[in-house]
C-alpha cells in the first residue's frame, strides 16, 4: 500500500512552484520591456524622430520612378536652357523644348493643373491656382518678390536674395543670377536614346522598321553608348561583379580541397597538423570578407582582383571546414576496394574519396557562388569595381535616384539569374 502524502509537506513545494510561475509571468514581460527601453535610449529613437526628414524621403522615392526636367533662365542675359536632370548630356538642342514649354520672347512653362510659370525679359511670375500670382524681378538689389496678400504659406520660402516655391506641380527657385523650374514626369527619360540621337522619340514599330531596313547596328550602337545611362559601363560592371564572385568562390574551392585532407582525422593522423589547419580555417572565416577587402585594398590597391581575393580568403576557411567534415564521413570500404587493386594514395583519393564527396562539394560551392554574387556588390563598392561602385556613386550624389533604382533592379535580376543557373547545375551534376 502507498500512503497518502502529508499535505503539510506538499504545501511548501506547491508554494514554490506557484512562486516560480508568478515570477515567470511577471518577470519575462518586465525583461522584454526593459530590453526595448534600453534600445529606445541607446539608439536615441526620440532624437531620430526629430532629425528625420520625411520630405527628403518622399523626394528620393519620387526620383526612383520619375525624372526632372530643368528649365533654367540666366537672369543676366535672359538666356533659357532646358535639360533633363540638369545635365549637359541631357540638354535639349537650341530652339527645341518639350511640349509643355513655349519658347519665345517670353518663355511660358505649363506645369499642369493651371500652374503657369512665365520667364519674361525682366520679371519671373508664377500663377498658382487657389493662391494667386507671384511676381519677382531678380537683379542687383536681390529678389524683389510680390506675393498675394495674407500669410505666406509654408511651401513658399521668400527672402531678400532667394525665392523658392514648392508645389505638387513643380518647383520654382529664383536667385539674383538664375531662375530655375523643376518639373517631374513619370518614367526614365532617355533610357534608350539620348536627345541628340535620331532615334529618340520613335515608337517601337518605327524602330523595328528601321532595324529591318539596315539600321539595326546604328540603333544598337546609340543604345549601347547612351551617355546618360551608360549601358556599356553598366554591363561591364555586372560582368566584373560576377567575375569577382566566380574567381573568389572557385579559387577558394580549389585551394581548400587539398588543405581539407590535412584537417581530416582519417587522412591526417598527426594532431599538430590537424590543429594547425583547423585554426587556420577558423582565422580565415572568422574575419569577415569586408575586413579582408579593406586590408587587401591597402596592399594591392582598388580593383576587382582585390574583391576576388577577399572572397577567396574568407571562403577558403568556410570550405576547408565543410570539406574536412565531409572527408571524415566517407565510407572506408570504397577506399579499401581501390587500394586492393594496388592503387597509389593519390589514386585512392581520386577514385575512392572524391566521388563520395563530390555532390556535397558541388552543392556547397554553387550555393556560395550565389551568395557571393550578392556580397560582391558590397565588396565592389569598397574596392572600386563592379556594379557596387556605380550604385555607391549614384547614392552619394542623391541627384539621379532613378539610376539607383536601375542598378538595384539589375542586381536583383543578376542574383535571380545566378540562383537559376546554380539550381540547374546542381541538378545536372548531382542527379545527372
Amino acid at each position: 500500500m502507498t500512503m497518502a502524502s502529508d499535505p503539510t509537506t506538499l504545501k511548501p513545494q506547491i508554494d514554490t512552484l506557484f512562486l516560480r510561475k508568478r515570477l515567470l509571468a511577471f518577470g519575462l514581460p518586465a525583461l522584454i520591456l526593459a530590453y526595448f527601453t534600453y534600445i529606445f535610449v541607446a539608439f536615441d529613437m526620440a532624437g531620430l524622430s526629430e532629425r528625420a526628414n520625411l520630405d527628403n524621403g518622399k523626394t528620393l522615392i519620387r526620383d526612383s520612378y520619375s525624372y526632372k526636367t530643368h528649365v533654367t533662365r540666366d537672369n543676366r542675359n535672359a538666356a533659357v536652357s532646358i535639360a533633363i536632370e540638369g545635365e549637359r548630356k541631357g540638354a535639349y538642342p537650341d530652339g527645341e523644348a518639350p511640349a509643355w514649354v513655349a519658347l519665345g520672347e517670353e518663355t511660358v512653362i505649363d506645369l499642369g493643373d493651371g500652374h503657369i510659370v512665365t520667364f519674361g525679359p525682366k520679371q519671373v511670375s508664377y500663377d498658382i491656382p487657389g493662391y494667386g500670382l507671384v511676381v519677382t524681378e531678380p537683379g542687383r538689389r536681390g529678389v524683389q518678390a510680390q506675393l498675394p496678400e495674407g500669410d505666406v504659406p509654408e511651401w513658399i520660402n521668400a527672402s531678400k536674395n532667394r525665392l523658392a516655391i514648392y508645389t505638387d506641380a513643380g518647383r520654382l527657385t529664383v536667385t539674383r543670377n538664375r531662375s530655375e523650374v523643376f518639373k517631374y514626369n513619370y518614367g526614365w527619360e532617355v533610357f534608350f536614346f539620348t536627345l541628340d540621337s535620331p532615334y529618340h522619340g520613335m515608337g517601337l514599330g518605327e524602330l523595328l522598321s528601321r532595324a529591318t531596313s539596315g539600321e539595326a547596328g546604328a540603333i544598337a550602337n546609340d543604345f549601347w553608348t547612351n551617355k546618360m545611362w551608360r549601358h556599356a559601363d553598366v554591363a561591364w560592371a555586372i560582368f566584373e561583379t560576377i567575375l569577382m564572385a566566380f574567381l573568389g568562390t572557385f579559387g577558394a574551392a580549389m585551394v581548400s580541397l587539398p588543405l581539407a585532407f590535412l584537417a581530416a582525422k582519417n587522412f591526417a593522423p598527426l594532431l599538430a597538423i590537424r590543429f594547425a589547419m583547423r585554426r587556420m580555417f577558423d582565422f580565415f572565416r572568422g574575419v569577415d570578407a569586408l575586413i579582408w577587402t579593406i586590408v587587401l585594398s591597402r596592399a594591392f590597391g582598388p580593383g576587382p582582383l582585390t574583391g576576388a581575393l577577399a572572397i577567396l580568403i574568407t571562403d577558403t576557411g568556410s570550405f576547408g571546414k565543410m570539406f574536412s567534415e565531409a572527408l571524415e564521413n566517407v565510407d572506408d570500404k570504397q577506399i579499401e576496394g581501390i587500394q586492393s587493386t594496388g592503387a597509389k594514395p593519390l589514386q585512392r583519393y581520386r577514385f575512392g574519396v572524391l566521388p563520395q564527396i563530390t555532390p556535397v562539394l558541388l552543392s556547397q560551392v554553387l550555393y556560395f557562388l550565389e551568395s557571393n554574387t550578392r556580397s560582391a556588390t558590397i565588396i565592389g563598392a569598397i574596392t572600386g569595381g563592379g556594379i557596387g561602385l556605380l550604385l555607391t556613386q549614384a547614392i552619394i550624389t542623391q541627384k539621379d535616384w532613378e539610376e539607383v533604382s536601375y542598378y538595384i533592379v539589375l542586381i536583383i535580376l543578376m542574383v535571380m539569374l545566378m540562383d537559376w543557373l546554380s539550381g540547374i547545375l546542381r541538378r545536372k551534376l548531382i542527379k545527372g
